[in-house]
């Protein structure tokens, strides 16, 4: 049973119109810490990926990421995004709350992607006691659509920031829920940035590249961007060079996160761990909404834990009736 798409409350994005003084300092950032691993990585198999991407079979497509912060930064001038004074100010306005903790930076590298990333995704939510740390991503984005969690969900406002000068390739977003059209930010994107609600907001990757070239072949989980020098790029698995380009066909992005907190009491009940959501009642709030639709889990009570979370029926069963996708028309 396939989940339809559900009207949400998501916050208007806001979009800031620089966001480094010096955008030239960024490209030896991107450089520095080279080489970039797929995307899919993230994932343990392809029901997994699936259930994040709203999308076909699991594609190892040119899309990859570097881990630049979480909680601290991890490389060297992760700083100049970590505490960006832009993004936090957008983040206070954006929930009504100066109570800012930015926790993770990210990039993404993409080359070459000539169709859309699915019909449009969410980001990966977070809730008291149940987080990336302890759980798989597909769990927490079904957990967030399910809507059966919002008691204890964690606001999280998220900046994509762009360091791309081509035409295509722009940001599709849809803040006025799935059912509505969705907007474009495209053309001349580069150091630019949207900061939203994007756990709950509808969004995907434009497509980017030439359309007659296609995928590159041979791309594996093992595969990795390297960085050549004097501009020069390529896509190495093992020994095997899949695809070369310059810096400039690279759709470089980079995306902060921070926790918004409404209030003390807010922030104080997350900190000591108060209200908190563990795996038994995850499964039971599952359990009675779908047993109300006369629908059942593959996974008994006693066998719903960490180690069961990678099982591909359990993921193909909750993501089937819980993740939904916009309808993918332009405004």
């Amino acid at each position: 049973m396939n989940a339809t798409p559900a009207t949400v409350a998501s916050l208007p994005p806001i979009l800031l119109p620089k966001v480094l003084d010096a955008p030239e300092c960024f490209r030896a950032l991107i450089e520095e810490h080279a080489p970039y691993a797929p995307v899919q990585r993230y994932f343990a198999n392809a029901a997994e990926a699936v259930s994040q991407s709203s999308s076909g079979p699991m594609i190892i497509a040119p899309n990859f990421r570097g881990d630049w912060a979480y909680d601290k930064p991890l490389v060297e001038g992760a700083e100049i995004f970590l505490e960006h004074p832009g993004f936090r100010a957008a983040a206070a306005r954006l929930f009504g709350s100066e109570r800012v903790r930015p926790f993770a930076v990210y990039t993404n590298l993409t080359w070459q992607l000539p169709f859309h990333q699915g019909a449009g995704h969410t980001d990966v939510p977070a809730f008291r006691g149940i987080d990336r740390s302890r759980v798989p991503t597909w769990l927490l984005n079904v957990m967030g659509h399910s809507r059966l969690f919002e008691a204890e969900r964690v606001q999280i406002a998220t900046a994509v920031a762009w360091f791309y000068a081509g035409q295509d390739g722009g940001f599709e977003y849809w803040p006025d829920g799935p059912e509505s059209a969705p907007l474009q930010h495209e053309g001349d994107i580069f150091n630019t940035a949207c900061v939203g609600d994007n756990d709950r907001m509808f969004h995907r990757v434009m497509p980017v590249g030439v359309p007659s070239r296609g995928l590159p072949r041979g791309m594996t989980l093992d595969s990795q961007l390297e960085h050549l020098g004097e501009g020069a790029w390529r896509i190495q698995d093992g020994a095997s060079t899949l695809a070369e380009m310059p810096y400039e066909e690279l759709r470089i992005s980079v995306s902060w996160k921070a926790m918004v907190f409404r209030d003390a009491e807010d922030e104080a009940r997350y900190d000591a761990g108060r209200e908190a959501l563990d795996l038994s009642e995850v499964y039971a709030r599952f359990e009675r909404d779908l047993s109300a639709r006369q629908l059942q889990l593959p996974v008994p009570a006693s066998r719903f834990d960490v180690n069961s979370l990678h099982d591909e029926a359990l993921v193909r069963a909750l993501s089937g009736a819980y993740v939904c996708a916009p309808h993918a028309r332009a405004a």
